[in-house]
């Protein structure tokens, strides 16, 4: 029988899973020596082929973290000639290291992805009541249509008037 494998996804990039191969993936929130399962993607096994997702809920991939490590340093430096533009910047990516314990098709699915739909939550409790907001003031009632109001005149029209005069 030939060795089975899975291709599992893990940070946004995938992987191939084999029994006892070790994988170098993106920082884990996991402790070291901790059980991990990892989502397959398609899986494979002598001639069987699986690629859809209510048969890949059957499949199982765990690994162990290894150990947490950093990536070697990457210099990044940007340049552009006869302007005076010079950049540089690196970083370190954060690692970690997996061995790859069991890959294997189950002949039914496992205990806790029957169970497909989320739980509701709780009935919420009612919003503590806002106070009631302040009412508009009264407007005041409309100018009869025969009077009209003299407006203080702006700046600028006084000093027109004081040239005429």
């Amino acid at each position: 029988m030939s060795p089975s494998y899975a291709i599992v996804e893990t940070g946004g990039k995938q992987y191939r899973a084999e029994k006892g191969a070790t994988l170098l993936v993106d920082r884990l929130p996991d402790d070291e020596g901790a059980k991990v399962s990892l989502r397959p993607v398609m899986y494979r096994a002598d001639k069987q082929v699986v690629l859809e997702r209510r048969e890949l809920e059957k499949v199982k991939v765990e690994a162990k973290v290894a150990e947490h490590l950093r990536g070697d340093k990457i210099k990044v430096f940007k340049y552009k000639p006869k302007k005076g533009y010079r950049r540089r910047a690196g970083h370190r990516s954060e690692l970690t290291k997996l061995e790859v314990t069991e890959v294997k098709l189950l002949t039914r699915k496992p205990a806790g992805a029957t169970k497909a739909e989320p739980k509701k939550p709780a009935a919420k409790k009612p919003a503590a009541k806002k106070p009631a907001a302040k009412k508009p003031a009264a407007k005041k009632p409309a100018a009869k249509k025969g009077t009209t109001t003299k407006r203080k005149s702006s700046g600028s029209r006084t000093t027109s008037a004081k040239k005429e005069s």
